[in-house]
């Protein structure tokens, strides 16, 4: 399998966020590198929250009678 050559490069991060990743890394026996990697990938797969809150409009708007209410006072 052929390796990504892609980079992405975060500036401007606070030094004690970088000595607490590198610990996170440790921790679990990883290079900073693999484990943000690997963070990264996790994240991009999870479902965004406006994701579920729009399939439960689309519910919602199939449903008679059912209004949804949200925390902000949005419905």
């Amino acid at each position: 399998m052929k390796k990504p050559k892609n980079t992405l490069t975060i500036r401007g991060l606070d030094e004690k966020i970088i000595d607490r990743l590198k610990a996170r890394a440790r921790t679990k026996g990883r290079s900073l590198e693999a484990d943000l990697r690997d963070l990264l990938t996790h994240t991009s797969r999870q479902p965004l929250v406006l994701d579920a809150l729009a399939e439960a409009d689309r519910i919602a708007a199939m449903t008679p009678g059912v209004v949804l209410l949200r925390a902000n006072g949005g419905r």
